[in-house]
């Protein structure tokens, strides 16, 4: 006896706005929650039981995963992938072109507590927001945790299950609990070899793509 095909849900296609005469369209699952108080680019899909909060800004050309949560006046870039059950909390900014694997989790209080020292409910006024930024092009390996206030460096790859707890320089692969450097990778996410010094950045060779990068570095 063979078995009964699923039922597909249908995505619905929102029309966001109109501009330069052009209909922008983004793909929204119908178990989707989306703000109408957020904001969100052109073709841009956002998949089963997503959640999109108020004030959150999400650029073009991006897929967010199922269970993705966007926590209020989040910044996401345009062309970011965002897997499933990743959560993106206030005070996070992603630019352009950044990969979040599957459960990447990130943090926005260095010092949580979820009453204040006399016992009451902590409110939204008794604890101090710290800020993160996940800068063009990186790429966060799943299961990593990014500890608030940190910024992760253009480029860079963070290994899957590492604990991010310090700045990630540019094209810095890191992995570990916590995390270390261990190298570079070129923008096509493979190592880089044959680095050579110069002032203020080194220049390095991509054994697979051929390509050359110049790294900027703190003397």
């Amino acid at each position: 006896m063979g078995m009964a095909k699923k039922k597909s849900i249908p995505v619905k296609i929102k029309i966001n706005g109109i501009a330069q005469g052009k209909i922008m369209t983004i793909k929204i699952h119908p178990t989707a929650e989306i703000s109408q108080q957020s904001l969100i680019g052109e073709n841009t899909s956002i998949w089963h039981h997503s959640q999109v909060r108020e004030g959150a800004l999400i650029g073009k050309n991006c897929i967010l995963g199922k269970g993705v949560y966007i926590d209020a006046g989040v910044c996401i870039g345009d062309q970011v992938k965002i897997q499933n059950y990743v959560s993106i909390f206030h005070g996070v900014t992603i630019e352009d072109g950044v990969f979040i694997g599957p459960h990447v989790c990130f943090t926005n209080d260095l010092h949580p507590r979820a009453i204040n020292p006399d016992g009451t409910l902590k409110a939204a006024d008794d604890w101090l927001l710290t800020r993160t930024l996940i800068c063009k092009g990186a790429s966060l390996g799943a299961n990593s945790t990014i500890v608030c206030g940190v910024t992760i460096g253009q480029w860079a790859m963070i290994g899957s299950g590492s604990v991010v707890t310090r700045n990630v320089p540019d094209y810095a692969l890191v992995y570990g609990n916590p995390a270390r450097m261990h190298g570079y990778v070129c923008t096509c996410g493979n190592p880089l070899a044959d680095t050579t010094r110069a002032e203020g950045f080194l220049l390095a060779h991509c054994n697979h793509c051929g390509a050359f990068v110049k790294i900027p570095i703190k003397e």
